[in-house]
């Protein structure tokens, strides 16, 4: 078998194609990687995060409580303040809801509407929800206030965890 020659030609064609190739890749690699990394991450879904509210401290009346939890978005890491309202429900089970209206997202308060006491009341646009959390029918949240995961610490601090559906209306 004989030697076959590369012509300059074939030879250029064959170094820019290599070298093109490794700029391509060069490039796509960080972008890759910046596309994958949150899946890559472990998930912190499972934390709870303590709140200033002692069990012991607890009443059928809502309280409203303010928590910071650690947020990192991509590679900044900071502290998200949420709200929730904690109450004792009528079996001494704690429910902690959160305040966000399942209308518009606009935030609920307790025992505001003149019109309708001990209800939770979103002022957007006159939403309702009874105290466990449950839309009152015509009007406008098509939908229960989520609830928080609930945990009592030792110390008998009330720790609250990821948001879930409200199953209990």
């Amino acid at each position: 078998m004989g030697k076959q020659r590369v012509s300059r030609r074939q030879f250029l064609n064959y170094t820019i194609t290599g070298v093109g190739g490794f700029m391509a890749a060069s490039m796509l690699m960080p972008m890759v990687r910046f596309a994958i990394d949150p899946v890559l991450t472990a998930s912190a879904s499972g934390d709870f995060t303590a709140t200033d509210l002692k069990e012991s401290d607890l009443t059928s009346e809502p309280q409203r409580v303010s928590f910071t939890v650690p947020q990192k978005d991509a590679w900044y890491d900071s502290e998200e303040t949420r709200i929730a309202w904690v109450f004792k429900d009528e079996d001494g089970e704690i429910v902690a809801l959160s305040p966000v209206c399942k209308h518009l997202g606009c935030v609920v308060d307790w025992n505001t509407d003149k019109n309708n006491p001990n209800h939770f009341f979103c002022n957007c646009h006159n939403g309702l929800y009874s105290k466990n959390g449950k839309n009152v029918p015509n009007t406008p949240p098509l939908g229960p206030l989520d609830v928080y995961r609930v945990e009592i610490g030792s110390d008998g601090i009330i720790k609250l965890g990821a948001i879930e559906a409200n199953k209990g209306v």
